[in-house]
Parts: C-alpha cells; sequence; structure tokens
C-alpha cells in the first residue's frame, strides 16, 4: 500500500527527530554511570509520569485495544479501573522503600532478605522476560506496518530494533524518558483526532456512535457473575491489581522511574501522574474501537469483505487509518504507533542493561570497575539485549500465536518474582531456605497453569488441564508462593521447637 507522500514525509521526519534528539544525550559533558541509569536524580516529575505512561502503553494497545472493543466490549477496560489501588499501594510503600534503599536495581531488596540467589534468580528472570517482552512488540509492531505500508515484516522488525537501539544504549535513561514524553503527547494527539474523525464522520453526527454502542452492548464491562473459568468484571478487576503490583513493585521499568526523580515526593507525584493518564486514555482507545464499530455498522459498504471476519478486528483501525484519515494525520497516526512500541522497547533495553551492570557484573567483577568502563558495559549490554531482541521478533513470525507465547513465559518468570518479593516485604520472619522453597512450590503451579492449555491436546488429559481462566495464572502462583512460605515458616518453627 503506497502513502502519499505528505504522510511519509511526517513519518520520516518523526523517526528522524526522535533518534537524533536521543543520541544528543550520549555527547553530553560530564556524563557518568548514574546520569545514564537514573539521569542524575534530577529529571522533572511530570517527564517521569509521560514515561512511566508511556510504559503502560504499547503498540500492542494502541492497535489490540480497539480491536477489542470493535469485536466485544468494554471488559478489558476493567484492568485499568485496577491501577488507583495498584498506585495508592506503590506511593505508600514501594517508592518510599526503593528511595530508601538507593539502589538503581529493583532486586537489592529481594538479596537483602534472601541473599544473592533471591537477586540473581529475580534479573534472571526480569532479563528474561524483557527478552521476550521487546521481542513480541517488535513482532506485533510489524504486522500492521506491514499493512500499512506494505514492508516486509523481517525488515521492519530489523529496522525498527536498529533504530530503537542507537537511541536507547547510548541516549541512557535521560533520553528514554524526554522521548517518552514527546512520544506520549504525540500517541494522545494521534488517538484524539482519530476519534473525532471517526465521530464527525458519522452520517448521523456523534450521538450515532452512543445510539449503536447501546444497541450492540458495547459499552459493557463484562459479567458480574462469580465464574472463574472466563473473563468476568472480578477476573479482570482481580488479574488487573496483581499485574499492577507486579509493574509497580518489582519491575525495573518503574523502579528507575522512582529513582530518576529529585525527592521522594516527586517520584510519588510522577506514579501517579503516569499511572492515573494510563486511564483516560485506555479509555480513548476502547472509545475508538466502539467509534469504529458503529462507523462501518452503518456504512457496511465502507469496509472489505475480507476484514469483515471475526479473526481481522485488529487490522479494521489500521485500514480505518490508511483509508480514511486526511493526508498528513495518516503519517501522524502512524508515527503514533511506533512511537507506543518504540517507547516500550527502549525502557527494556536501558533497564535490562542497568540489571546487567549492577546486579551482575558489578557484583562479580574481581577488579575495581572505572566509571569509563561502566559506562561502556551499559552501552554494550543494551545493545546486546536489542540485538537479541530482534531475533526473538524473528523467531516470533514461525510462532502460531506470539501473544499466547508471551503470556504463558512472563506469567511463569513474573509470578514467582513477584511472589517472592512480597514474602519478603511483609515478613522479617520468613527464611531463605523457605523462600526458596516457596518459589519451587509457586513456579510448578504456575507452569501447570501456563503450560498445559498448550501442551495437553489428547482427551484422556483433559482433567489435568488447569481449568480456570488464563488471566489467573499470576493470582493463583503468587498467592500460593506467598502462602507456602507462612506454611513452612510455621512447620519449621514447629519442628524446632520439637526438637528443643
Amino acid at each position: 500500500m503506497d502513502l502519499p507522500v505528505i504522510d511519509l514525509l511526517v513519518f520520516i521526519i518523526y523517526l528522524a527527530a526522535i533518534l537524533f534528539f536521543g543520541i544528543s544525550f550520549y555527547f553530553k559533558k560530564g556524563r557518568t554511570t548514574d546520569d545514564y541509569m537514573v539521569g542524575g536524580q534530577r529529571l522533572p516529575s511530570w517527564a517521569i509520569g509521560m514515561s512511566i505512561f508511556a510504559t503502560f502503553v504499547s503498540s500492542i494497545s494502541f492497535l489490540a485495544l480497539p480491536g477489542k472493543a470493535y469485536l466485544s466490549n468494554w471488559n478489558s477496560f476493567v484492568f485499568s479501573l485496577s491501577i488507583p489501588i495498584a498506585a495508592l499501594v506503590a506511593v505508600k510503600f514501594f517508592v518510599p522503600l526503593y528511595r530508601k534503599i538507593q539502589s538503581q536495581s529493583a532486586y537489592y531488596y529481594l538479596q537483602e532478605r534472601f541473599g544473592p540467589w533471591a537477586k540473581n534468580y529475580a534479573s534472571i528472570c526480569y532479563l528474561l522476560t524483557q527478552l521476550a517482552r521487546m521481542g513480541t512488540i517488535l513482532y506485533l509492531l510489524a504486522l500492521p506496518m506491514n499493512a500499512l505500508l506494505g514492508w516486509d515484516i523481517s525488515s521492519i522488525i530489523i529496522f525498527t530494533g536498529i533504530f530503537v537501539i542507537i537511541y536507547a544504549s547510548m541516549g541512557g535513561i535521560e533520553a528514554v524518558i524526554w522521548t517518552d514524553a514527546i512520544q506520549g503527547i504525540v500517541l494522545i494527539s494521534g488517538a484524539l483526532v482519530c476519534l473525532l474523525t471517526i465521530m464527525f464522520s458519522m452520517p448521523e453526527g456523534p450521538g450515532q456512535i452512543v445510539e449503536v454502542g447501546r444497541e450492540f452492548d458495547k459499552f459493557s464491562l463484562g459479567s458480574y457473575g462469580l465464574s472463574f473459568t472466563e473473563a468476568t468484571f472480578w477476573v479482570i478487576l482481580i488479574y488487573g491489581l496483581f499485574i499492577n503490583l507486579q509493574n509497580f513493585g518489582i519491575d525495573q521499568n518503574y523502579v528507575q522511574r522512582y529513582m530518576s526523580a529529585k525527592t521522594e515526593k516527586e517520584a510519588k507525584k510522577s506514579t501517579w501522574m503516569g499511572s492515573m493518564l494510563y486511564i483516560p486514555v485506555s479509555l480513548l482507545f476502547f472509545m475508538i474501537g466502539t467509534a469504529l464499530f458503529a462507523y462501518y455498522k452503518v456504512q457496511p459498504g465502507l469496509l472489505p469483505e475480507n476484514l469483515q471476519s471475526i479473526v481481522e478486528a485488529d487490522k479494521i483501525f489500521p485500514f480505518f487509518i490508511v483509508t480514511e484519515l486526511p493526508k498528513g494525520v495518516t503519517g501522524l497516526l502512524i508515527a503514533s504507533i511506533f512511537a507506543a512500541g518504540m517507547s516500550t522497547i527502549s525502557t527494556s533495553i536501558n533497564s535490562s542493561s542497568t540489571v546487567i551492570l549492577t546486579d551482575f557484573f558489578k557484583t562479580y567483577s574481581k577488579k575495581q570497575i572505572s566509571s569509563k568502563i561502566e559506562f561502556r558495559v551499559l552501552v554494550v549490554s543494551g545493545t546486546i539485549m536489542g540485538i537479541l531482541s530482534i531475533l526473538v521478533a524473528l523467531a516470533m513470525t514461525s510462532v502460531k500465536s506470539a501473544l499466547d507465547a508471551w503470556w504463558a513465559l512472563s506469567s511463569v518468570f513474573s509470578g514467582g518474582v513477584l511472589g517472592l518479593f512480597l514474602l519478603g516485604f511483609f515478613s522479617r520472619k520468613i527464611k531463605q531456605m523457605e523462600a526458596g522453597i516457596a518459589v519451587i512450590i509457586g513456579i510448578l503451579v504456575i507452569a501447570w497453569m501456563s503450560l498445559t492449555p498448550i501442551l495437553v491436546t489428547a482427551e484422556e488429559w483433559v482433567s489435568f488441564r488447569n481449568p480456570l481462566h488464563t488471566n489467573l495464572t499470576i493470582v493463583i502462583g503468587t498467592t500460593v508462593i506467598f502462602l507456602s512460605g507462612f506454611l513452612l515458616n510455621l512447620m519449621f518453627r514447629r519442628n524446632n521447637k520439637a526438637t528443643i
């Protein structure tokens, strides 16, 4: 599909501006590794807040949320409703904790509680999760770009990956946060322009969207029943709460932002801003999906037959962007989709390089490390993580469902770490061995819940499969680790008393 020259120019100029802006931080005089990892703790709260928001949003959100709303209803929006609860816990407990220990790594706390094994376990899980995350986003970003621009999927993956590696690995957290702030503004602007265009293109005006939406129950938040085998309101709410506790509590991406603020008060302010901004923006994406449904419902002739299938719902928004938006605006929307993807990938590259330096290189290096060597390690490790993510994305092209693969992997890794963190945070009595056994039990439960729906297909083994909804994997896994740790502690204490 050939884009008009003006749209292509808007897209190229945007990418070039982001690239040169990000690289400019590399040449900043007197720059230290502290600047690279936490921006010298002098970044303004509003920019950090925008960066937290941009970390929440990816190109998957930009395309998948409208696709979900188009296909069904606003059930997935319930995830956003859990954010204020998680944000409250973050500003009350997590932000003060990390500001107090003054470590650039989110996993130093686990070493303090349970020893080096806990930190190494969490750090390795984090790095593996980020590789899967970056690879999935690169791959899923390439799909709509292929539809929008007609470029080869593998070429888009390689181009996007190299592009982000350059400014993220060279520019450090300052480049990531400031480009995130810019890209967050572009993303919101593009989505608003799109919604307004749809609203005022309706034959009977914007109100017709509400009428069609109500007629087809598009504004429903899902069933309020207590079933745990389907995506009810309560299942999505509980899932969202645990995922967001994981984000705010143990995700290096967020912890680095807590540490980048000037003061603890500023860190809390940026946490509230970034998390609360996501709620209306995600609502905007759902509204776009519902508006698109109404738009093509009352004007069915505008939608090609090949896009009227249920499985093509995620392609409706890209089709609208290319065919219905004014010239120039299409280029802005494509830039917005790229912005969402790049902000997430650049954040992962920077945070991964920080973990590699602080948790492994500095910990196990026998020699005194100079600031110059530290900086080189950060740049090289960020580049390597970026290259590996490109390889993961290319491998995703042969996977039946990239999203299913990502959900399964992230559940196995993150669930175990969140449970371990909560054990250490809420009880000073839990010992290393008890925590280790609890994590093993939890990982086995998480692996069973995540992998049996994929691997167990024979009819005689159906009863062995996880009967609960997929979203409950992290909830059950984390709870099992948490409760197992306490039960093991009670058992060992009773055995010790009995021996005495």
